[in-house]
């Protein structure tokens, strides 16, 4: 079925049970000892009990997938379905292992079958990490080399590859999906998974110690507010201010550093999106994961071999504004495409949404200010800044903090401009009061005591003047004399 393949393995080809049915017993040391069910999909398991082995073993599998290639036609293999696929790798396998009179363990075995699997139609040492939901972060520093990012903390792995050649492989692999290239001319590359993981490639001779990759995991279940307040990231009454927010057409801001949940944070921001309206995303890899009906998600292009043909973010935003949208969603603003939502915010397009980088919503608003003068406009600090104060309603600021837990640690409102300087208002701080024994950080969510936040008017529109009211009230905190704990804007 796969063409050339050695006449020795033909001669000596022995039936494989067929999927779903039980293997024939192996013997070890003597006994007869049934053979574990063999997965279809690699079992997700802890890192470090999954990948320690000798250099041995590494050597056998080099010589087995050598060989398995010398075996089989895969143009052939790329026709089959990935079960099949895999069942058949696994048949051919197992002779190459008889053939070379390899000594090995059965749990060995199973293990250098899934691994060369993996290898020929996965991505190879990753496809378990990849199968973990716990994960937030893959880094592989050159072959030998891997880190993940578990409950906020980074560990080592024991996970690594045959050499910086198969790592390579496996990145173009990754990139290819999407329509996108790495190599030496072009040796930086962002891309994503099919499940909208985000990936970025940095390949030599850039990258001097073989290429690093590194995987921005999505989980498979979108997070909902709800699960926020779980996860104590945002209280209960902050999470009903953040709701109204997003339901009465405020444009909204998600500033933070990198890791901190600012695309978590948008997805979940945009639940409270009625349904009936049109919303266009545009990303630079897509990662958002909408639920509503009617969405149409734009991405940007990379240029070509000849350097043509780029499509960029400024690009996709400009050509939103002909597409009758009801809602603009940027995946991160980073550049000039800053100019072009404000101008959207400001024209009927109520209720849109970006991410940028930043540490603070003060921060948010003066790098807001430089990425519109990177582009070029001749304008006035002044007129920027009245822009800003006139399309941006809230800025959400999300934090990763030292503990490795998330936080959205201020809904600040940009109230308007005194003379040149923009003041802001804080209407939800979470503030830090110490820290256990373990090293978690405790603190808490509280509200300014501001009774009416600039957007009340449009929470009267749509009826949620009461529930703003209650969420406020309900996260005042008093001093001892009971007078409400406020702060000074600036």
């Amino acid at each position: 079925m796969f063409g050339r393949r050695s006449n020795e393995a033909g001669n000596q080809r022995r039936a494989l049970p067929q999927a779903g049915a039980p293997a024939a017993p192996a013997k070890v040391g003597g006994e007869v000892k049934p053979v574990a069910a063999q997965p279809s999909q690699p079992k997700a398991e802890p890192v470090e009990s999954q990948r320690k082995h000798s250099e041995e073993y590494y050597d056998v599998k080099t010589t087995v997938f050598n060989a398995l290639i010398d075996t089989i036609d895969l143009t052939q293999l790329a026709k089959l379905e990935a079960a099949a696929a895999r069942e058949e790798i696994r048949d051919i396998v197992s002779e190459i292992i008889q053939l070379k009179n390899v000594v090995m363990s059965i749990a060995e075995q199973e293990e250098l079958l899934e691994d060369i699997c993996n290898d020929v139609l996965g991505y190879g040492p990753l496809e378990p990490l990849l199968a973990r939901d716990d994960i937030a972060d893959i880094m592989v520093n050159g072959a030998t080399t891997t880190f993940i990012e578990v409950g906020g903390k980074v560990q080592k792995t024991g996970v690594r590859f045959a050499d910086n050649a198969q790592l390579m492989n496996i990145c173009q692999r990754i990139v290819s999906q999407v329509g996108r290239r790495v190599d030496e001319s072009s040796p930086i590359c962002d891309a994503r998974l099919p499940d909208g993981s985000r990936v970025n490639v940095i390949a030599p001779p850039l990258a001097i110690d073989g290429p690093a990759l590194t995987i921005r995991k999505f989980k498979k279940d979108r997070l909902r507010l709800e699960q926020l307040v779980k996860f104590g990231s945002i209280s209960p009454a902050g999470k009903t201010l953040l709701e109204i927010i997003g339901r009465v057409r405020c444009n909204i801001l998600v500033s933070g550093g990198t890791g901190s949940g600012k695309t978590t944070l948008l997805n979940c921001l945009t639940g409270s999106i009625d349904t009936d309206e049109r919303i266009i995303t545009c990303e630079d890899s897509a990662e958002l994961q909408l639920q509503q009906p009617h969405v149409v998600r734009l991405e940007t292009r990379p240029p070509n071999l000849e350097g043509e043909g780029q499509i960029t973010m400024r690009d996709l935003v400009k050509n939103c504004l002909r597409m009758r949208p009801e809602r603009i969603i940027v995946g991160e603003v980073r550049g000039p495409e800053a100019f072009d939502l404000l101008q959207a915010m400001n024209t009927g397009h109520d209720g849109s949404m970006g991410t940028l980088h930043a540490n603070s919503p003060r921060e948010a608003i003066s790098r807001m200010e430089s990425m519109i003068m990177m582009g070029g406009f001749a304008l006035p600090t002044k007129t920027i800044r009245e822009m800003i104060t006139g399309s941006v309603d809230v800025i959400v600021q999300a934090s990763r903090l030292r503990d490795g837990s998330r936080k959205i640690t201020h809904i600040t409102e940009v109230v308007g401009m005194e003379g040149e300087v923009v003041t802001l208002q804080n209407l939800f701080v979470y503030e830090i009061t110490g820290e256990d024994a373990n090293g978690k950080i405790i603190g808490r969510h509280r509200s300014t005591g501001i009774a009416r936040p600039r957007f009340w008017e449009r929470a009267q529109y749509y009826g949620e003047t009461e529930r703003v009211m209650q969420a406020l009230a309900s996260s005042e905190v008093r001093d001892e004399l009971g007078n409400t704990i406020g702060e000074h804007h600036g």
